[in-house]
């Protein structure tokens, strides 16, 4: 089965999306025996030394069996909003020339980035006669709202045209929880009998609990610290700045700090807001290679998992998953509609904290400093519960998705005998 992906994050992309996409297509070619194309732009997150730079209008590139063509585009900055719709536009335009020039796939599917990506994914099955998969990780135009100069009726409008043109085209929408689910057939009017859900995952081999002493931690000076730490993109869905003033509340522990693991828009502005507020607590590293998860994620005591009040059921942290399988326990600053908020309590795997207010969050991780006996028994149950989401587990939800989907059309374009009956000869 020949199966085209499209999305314009992908290896050596630090992005939790690219990071993603890039275990599912290489799973598919190497635990399934699928032949896997993957149009994707150049790296926007890249690790040290791991820049691609673009050779024409496409670079074509193989990484573990996977295809790679690269569609090239502007690279303005993105804090910008004109800076962000040329990036889209003409990395939109370079994929649409890349979709139509693979050899045909027997399914193609779309993910969100940038959100007119599933135009065309669309384009690409049309000219192939091949389905079209839906994989959502954001949901548009609900998410522009995190931008402050993004807000336009119009824009908005063509963005939610084109959503409910997809899931309606899809032989199938894959959202990430129930309440993106729900989202999607109450917003965007999907069907809700070709719309079903596959969480994000973890590879619960790689990350899997460890010693707080360890290499990491004695590098960074975590070995002897209550450690609660942020890992991922520095982005806007977050609600960040809450976390700063958290630490500043929390000034009063002498052992303890707050890490921030990861790059992103807001991480020049959060640096900013810890010197404005001279705090001595709170340290930035950079993004761990994925061979240094497991350790790094070992040097914490207590994750931070956050999302902005509005968005449950937009976006989904998929940072949860790695934190689960660390058997590490976390504060969920979420809203309650939240699929992160309803996991913490149903598993007691962590503490669910008000989104955006520092106080409550403050009041979470002084929970867990002051009853360690409370945050080894959240621990054990977030690796108890983060193997049901292991990354085996759920590419194999995708592929029975892919082989259903690529049955169902090939079901639809041989005619059946009463029809044959009628061919021409």
């Amino acid at each position: 089965m020949h199966i085209a992906f499209f999305n314009r994050s992908y290896y050596p992309d630090q992005t939790a999306t690219g990071q993603l996409l890039t275990d599912l297509a290489e799973d598919l070619v190497r635990d399934h025996g699928c032949r896997v194309t993957v149009v994707t732009g150049l790296p926007l997150q890249p690790l040290p030394g791991q820049t691609i730079t673009a050779r024409g209008v496409l670079t074509r590139d193989e990484r573990n069996g996977v295809q790679i063509v690269r569609a090239s585009g502007t690279r303005f900055n993105k804090q910008r909003f004109a800076g962000r719709a040329t990036n889209y536009m003409t990395y939109f335009a370079s994929a649409c020339f890349a979709g139509l020039r693979l050899d045909k796939p027997d399914v193609v599917v779309a993910l969100t980035d940038p959100p007119i990506i599933g135009l065309t994914a669309w384009l690409a099955g049309k000219w192939a006669g091949a389905p079209l998969v839906m994989a959502f990780k954001d949901l548009f135009p609900e998410v522009t709202s995190l931008l402050p100069d993004f807000h336009s009726p119009t824009i908005d409008a063509a963005l939610q045209r084109v959503n409910r043109f997809l899931v309606r085209s899809a032989a199938t929408n894959i959202a990430l929880g129930e309440t993106m689910r729900r989202r999607l057939i109450e917003n965007k009017g999907a069907p809700p009998e070709r719309t079903v859900i596959i969480p994000d995952w973890a590879d619960t081999t790689a990350i899997a609990p460890g010693p707080k002493q360890n290499a990491f931690a004695a590098a960074h000076g975590l070995a002897d610290t209550f450690v609660a730490m942020h890992s991922g993109n520095l982005g806007l869905s977050q609600s960040l700045e809450t976390l700063v003033d958290a630490a500043a509340l929390l000034r009063d522990l002498p052992d303890f700090r707050l890490v921030f693991q990861g790059e992103g828009v807001k991480k020049a502005d959060l640096e900013a807001q810890v010197r404005r507020l001279g705090l001595t607590n709170v340290l930035f590293l950079p993004f761990a290679p994925k061979a240094d998860l497991g350790v790094s994620f070992a040097s914490a005591d207590v994750f931070i998992v956050s999302l902005q009040s509005g968005l449950a059921g937009y976006i989904v942290p998929s940072k949860l998953y790695g934190i689960l399988a660390s058997g590490r326990p976390y504060v969920a600053a979420v809203e309650d509609t939240c699929e992160v908020a309803s996991l913490t309590r149903a598993h007691d795997c962590g503490l669910v904290a008000e989104p955006g207010n520092a106080a409550s969050l403050a009041a979470a991780i002084r929970r867990f400093y002051e009853d360690r006996d409370l945050t080894r028994r959240c621990g054990e149950h977030a690796r108890t519960v983060g193997l049901s989401f292991d990354r085996k587990l759920q590419v194999s939800r995708y592929m029975d998705v892919f082989r259903s989907v690529s049955r169902r059309s090939v079901s639809e374009r041989v005619p059946q005998p009463e029809q044959q009956a009628t061919l021409p000869r």
